[in-house]
């Protein structure tokens, strides 16, 4: 089991402020920055395919009770990845789950509808090597490399099983922790989303997916984040071109 705990992202930027809510979620807005008191935790579990339980608003990170994971999102696209796929980077898996060959292929509207989950056989050289997936370097190279193709990938996940959690493990500086699992570097996971919000934002522009805003807020806002209407107005006001995304 893995406990994932956000603690409140310290000053890095005269632009934006990180104030908690009242259910210790964390917004951007336009102002001072200021260090939120207190932690965001979410706590996550495997279950034997990979997947996770998202508790969002846990306030006892001690608690060693977590509830069962929720499942796979009936119909999704399922990427099986093995130790083969994984050590020559061979992206070839996700390819074919989702029959996505290349950035500009992808449909969004089917892809939202059905999302895309990953499960990970992965065979350990020691059977007895106690290191969860996502302290792999070769696990993590792999998804690395997927998300360097498909950078918008995140917006597209099975939220509910918990996959946007274990995708921001495979990609942001973390450490164990014996009383409370794994944690996040906090700037490293603010500066992870907000990349994530510019690309997935403009993305689901791009291909006129209705309320892009709302879909990019509700991804945002399952690793712990808010985000302000002020963030959206200024990439609309600074457009990318389609070629340059």
């Amino acid at each position: 089991m893995e406990k994932f705990t956000l603690p409140g992202l310290p000053s890095s930027t005269p632009f934006f402020s990180c104030k908690p809510f009242s259910n210790s979620l964390t917004t951007l807005t336009f102002s001072s920055l200021t260090r939120p008191q207190g932690l965001v935790a979410v706590s996550v579990a495997f279950n034997p395919q990979g997947n996770f339980d998202i508790s969002m608003f846990d306030e006892q990170p001690d608690s060693s009770k977590v509830e069962p994971p929720m499942p796979p999102t009936e119909g999704r696209f399922d990427v099986v990845i093995d130790n083969n796929a994984i050590h020559s980077l061979d992206l070839s898996p996700f390819h074919n789950a989702t029959g996505i060959t290349s950035p500009s292929l992808a449909e969004p509207k089917e892809l939202l509808e059905r999302t895309i989950g990953f499960t990970i056989n992965y065979t350990r050289e020691d059977p007895n090597d106690p290191r969860e997936l996502s302290e792999f370097p070769d696990i993590r190279l792999w998804f690395v490399r997927l998300d360097a193709v498909y950078p918008w990938l995140p917006v597209l996940l099975d939220w509910r099983a918990g996959e946007l959690a274990r995708y921001a493990a495979m990609l942001v500086p973390h450490q164990m922790s014996m009383k409370m699992g794994v944690v996040f570097n906090p700037e490293a996971l603010e500066l992870f989303m907000m990349k994530k919000v510019f690309v997935a934002y403009s993305w689901l522009k791009h291909h006129n997916i209705p309320k892009p805003r709302l879909k990019t807020g509700d991804m945002a806002r399952m690793l712990g984040f808010g985000i302000e209407d002020q963030l959206f107005d200024l990439v609309d006001n600074n457009p990318i071109e389609p070629s340059q995304m």
